[in-house]
């Protein structure tokens, strides 16, 4: 889709930071893991090594763009389709967006590379930083993050635990449960012993309700996620998103009523291709996102399907669309 912002997209819907416009500094699926239960699918380049992948100028000018536009957010978020704290020229994108708005900055990160200086000190510019923790032990970390081979756990945990004792911001740090790879008792303990180390301001539970890497990634009912929040403790929230729509909502060959291009608001398409470019959406999560009524969604999904450049996947009953790649 020709004309989108290559670096910044949004809104995006999102129930850790509200109304969210992200940053993308890393190529797609450049990672320092392979995730089993990864919304974007299988990692393509496994790396530790920072660079500066994009320059910085232009992302800054796409962020002034929609400034002068009136962008209004809870927090610009460096998220996207790679690990981050990859581009060795994080902080200085952070500075610059400082430099030209008071809006939060928050960073979405696996955390893996808080073990180097540089990184922690590049994060610590953020207001907000949320990396992930899912596993107690070295082989379930393997089985579930798929590490590049010089990453250990003990690695991931220490530098977590050095950033929280230098960074003042608020640390808010996720666990991705998998049904049968780390909820039972004795890995639940292990992880609650790891967060009573790093000592996060919050500790947010989620799980497998959009479209994974892998398939048969099982996902907790939230009774489940309950049970567990409680065992993790009185600061543990859970933000895994259960508002299914009806099966019916978007079934794939249905609603393909074909718009014609006169008709479709350019911009607003570009903004969506450019939100499923980073993450899988319902028709609620554009909606909510693009404050858009159901009726102008399904418009503007039909059309970038029938174009070709969007498709759709089920999961447990509800229909996501992604851009094809």
């Amino acid at each position: 889709m020709a004309g989108d912002k290559k670096y910044f997209y949004g809104p995006v819907p999102s129930r850790r930071l509200g109304r969210s416009f992200g940053i993308d500094i890393v190529p797609f699926k450049v990672c320092t893991l392979d995730c089993v239960y990864c919304q974007l699918g299988r990692t393509t380049e496994k790396s530790i090594e920072r660079k500066a992948y994009i320059p910085v100028e232009p992302v800054i000018a796409e962020l002034e763009e929609s400034l002068s536009r009136g962008l209004k957010t809870d927090y610009i978020t460096i998220a996207g389709s790679g690990e981050p704290t990859l581009n060795s020229q994080l902080g200085e994108i952070i500075d610059k967006i400082k430099n030209i708005t008071d809006i939060p900055v928050a960073i979405v990160t696996n955390g893996i590379l808080l073990y180097r200086a540089d990184v922690r000190a590049d994060c610590a510019k953020a207001d907000v930083v949320l990396p992930s923790l899912d596993a107690g032990d070295e082989e379930t970390f393997r089985k579930i993050n798929r590490p590049h081979p010089d990453i250990s756990i003990e690695m991931l945990i220490s530098g977590l635990c050095t950033f929280r004792k230098e960074y003042t911001g608020q640390l808010w740090l996720e666990v991705f449960l998998v049904d049968s790879i780390n909820t039972d008792t004795g890995q639940i303990a292990k992880i609650r012993a790891i967060i009573e180390r790093i000592n996060p301001d919050k500790v947010q539970l989620n799980t497998a309700v959009r479209p994974t890497a892998e398939i048969g990634v099982i996902k907790l009912d939230f009774e489940k996620l309950r049970a567990i929040s409680e065992l993790l403790g009185p600061d543990c929230e859970i933000i895994a998103d259960f508002s299914y729509g009806s099966i019916t909502e978007f079934k794939p060959g249905k609603n393909s009523g074909v718009i014609e291009p006169d008709f479709v608001a350019k911009d607003t398409i570009k903004t969506l291709f450019s939100m499923l470019k980073r993450r899988p959406c319902s028709l609620d999560d554009i909606c909510e996102g693009m404050t858009i009524a159901r009726n102008e969604a399904v418009k503007y999904v039909t059309y970038l399907r029938h174009e070709g450049v969007v498709s759709t996947e089920e999961k447990e009953g509800k229909v996501f669309f992604k851009v094809v790649t």
